[in-house]
């Protein structure tokens, strides 16, 4: 039996991707890593998620996540934002899966209801009860602290039991 669980969270963009690592074991939770993937817009797209697929790679290859958790797509200004968004999940799905890793995902309005508290919390409330349940000092980027918020999602809910067994 594991006694630990690492989930990497991640909070997908077009151009900048939180992810955020945390270790479950038993009711204590640690941030081990977090940050954004800067991705340049000037790029096309294509080279875009190919930067997108090498770092998530760097990632999983560096911390040996148990498994990961997604924030899903629930709305975008616009068609194209959409598309764009839904091919950088595409990516992310991808590494998960060529990893073996499974994979979870969430809504945003869950995620904020777990760790807020309120479904429709600001990213500012969530910024801040991120760095409570962390326990953190340093100011966390907004795409870091969704994805972070996710990973504790994953956590809170109790679905890691599940896989321990």
């Amino acid at each position: 039996m594991v006694d630990s669980l690492r989930i990497l969270g991640i909070d997908p963009g077009s151009r900048n991707t939180g992810y955020g690592l945390i270790e479950q074991s038993g009711n204590r939770t640690r941030r081990l890593a977090s940050g954004c993937i800067k991705l340049n817009a000037k790029n096309t797209l294509a080279d875009r998620l190919f930067t997108l697929s090498s770092e998530l790679e760097k990632i999983i290859e560096e911390f040996h996540p148990d498994c990961g958790a997604v924030e899903k797509i629930f709305f975008a200004k616009n068609a194209q934002s959409a598309l764009t968004l839904g091919h950088a999940r595409g990516v992310i799905l991808l590494k998960f899966s060529e990893h073996q890793l499974p994979v979870h995902e969430y809504q945003a309005l869950k995620v904020k209801q777990t760790v807020v508290g309120v479904g429709r919390a600001e990213k500012s409330q969530v910024q801040h009860m991120v760095k409570i349940l962390l326990n953190l000092q340093n100011v966390l980027q907004e795409d870091e602290a969704d994805a972070l918020a996710v990973a504790i999602t994953h956590a809170h809910l109790g679905l890691f039991l599940n896989q321990l067994h």
